[in-house]
């Protein structure tokens, strides 16, 4: 099974970034998945314009590889940090460049990370306004990693509250393989018509 990480932060060498490669490892070791990381802060896109919809050369050359990624993968991970109570402009312009079917019909887990003690708004503002033109079917697990500093930096848990969080993550991760096992079947019943129903009502 091969699942896709998308890493929300704009920052270089971020935590989500960190998170990330974690989960990464957690899904080659536990299950001996392939993980595709794609990390917003190491590789910056630029923002949605109307030459994506032509596609441009420029745009062919920056997103096609990254398009060709998400589409075989059985699964998304979407990692948001939350700033200032919002999820990042780079991980919004994912969902408005995720034009082809790329997250179409595919389970998605989300990662809300804070360094301090909030995490919740990415939740909703992500399962609110990212699913109707993309058609990912975010999964009703969900993580949050709170002061997230603290969490996940070694093999073994510095914290009760990282060991907790160590075994939350395996658990969403092996409901979102098992959901992604589901969802290749409705891929695959021929009753998708993406050329008569591209964008969600």
């Amino acid at each position: 099974m091969k699942i896709a990480i998308i890493s929300g932060s704009h920052r270089p060498r971020s935590q989500s970034g960190r998170v990330a490669n974690y989960l990464a490892g957690r899904l080659r070791d536990a299950h001996g998945d392939r993980a595709y990381v794609l990390d917003l802060g190491e590789t910056p896109l630029p923002l949605w314009d109307p030459e994506v919809w032509v596609p441009s050369e420029r745009w062919v050359d920056l997103w096609s590889p990254i398009s060709a990624e998400l589409k075989e993968s059985d699964a998304i991970v979407v990692i948001a940090p939350e700033w200032g109570g919002m999820v990042p402009p780079a991980l919004k312009n994912i969902f408005l460049l995720c034009n082809k079917g790329e997250m179409s019909h595919k389970p998605g887990l989300i990662v809300a990370v804070s360094a301090s003690r909030g995490g919740a708004y990415p939740i909703s503002e992500l399962r609110a306004s990212s699913y109707k033109n993309t058609q990912i079917c975010y999964i009703p697990e969900h993580v949050i990693l709170r002061e997230v500093g603290a969490l996940l930096s070694g093999p073994e848990p510095a914290s009760e509250d990282d060991a907790y969080l160590r075994r939350r993550i395996d658990y969403a991760l092996a409901l979102l393989r098992s959901y992604a096992d589901a969802l290749r079947q409705v891929r695959a019943s021929g009753l998708l018509d993406p050329k008569t129903y591209p964008f969600g009502m």
